[in-house]
């Protein structure tokens, strides 16, 4: 079963790379661009009976810092 994972930055937390990309498309001419925030996509491939907490416990333990990420888990 594929499950995606969605790490991004918590509220608050600065974004260097979010405002380096916002700057780059600045200068590309794409003046819309409000603002910018730059996460991850992690892509797993598991076994059918994992369950949920074992999938919160990964991204607990070693996908997200939990200091300042936040993440979401989609069952694909």
């Amino acid at each position: 079963m594929k499950v995606n994972v969605y790490v991004t930055l918590k509220p608050g937390v600065l974004d260097p790379q979010g405002k380096a990309i916002h700057h780059a498309l600045e200068g590309l001419g794409f003046g819309g661009v409000a603002d910018v925030r730059a996460g991850r996509f992690i892509e797993l491939e598991v076994a059918d009976d994992v369950s949920d907490a074992d999938l919160d416990a990964m991204c607990a333990k070693l996908l997200a810092n939990m200091v300042i990420e936040n993440y979401r888990i989609e069952r694909a």
